[in-house]
């Protein structure tokens, strides 16, 4: 999973998301009606959600949120963003992922939003 683009990391509403985000983060899947993939990585990001504290999985239809699709430039299904406890996209990736990748992307999330770690 890859980071925001150039320019400022754009932050969602979470009236736009249709249900309710993770207080530490939101894994947000982009998915579609006839999309294979994208049964699996529901089931991913759920699980992962499951393991943290603080965190959602948040599935968003592609088909009826098209502004929102276009504003981020989702190309894809599935396509999965990885927000911030402030909404902002920290992570995103196309295609299913990996279990490992959805880990590791929002271990790097969360450990961004703590901060430097004194020794």
């Amino acid at each position: 999973m890859s980071g925001p683009g150039p320019g400022e990391a754009p932050r969602l509403d979470p009236a736009a998301l249709g249900e309710a985000p993770g207080e530490r983060a939101t894994l947000v899947q982009f998915s579609s009606a006839f999309c294979r993939p994208c049964v699996a990585t529901r089931r991913v990001l759920a699980e992962v959600a499951a393991m943290v504290p603080g965190v959602a999985a948040v599935d968003v239809d592609a088909e009826s949120h098209l502004e929102l699709v276009r504003r981020l430039e989702v190309t894809a299904t599935p396509t999965v963003l990885v927000l911030d406890a402030e909404r902002r996209v920290r992570r995103r990736a196309s295609g299913m992922p990996r279990k490992a990748d959805v880990i590791a992307a929002l271990g790097a999330v969360l450990l961004d939003a703590e901060g430097p770690r004194a020794s």
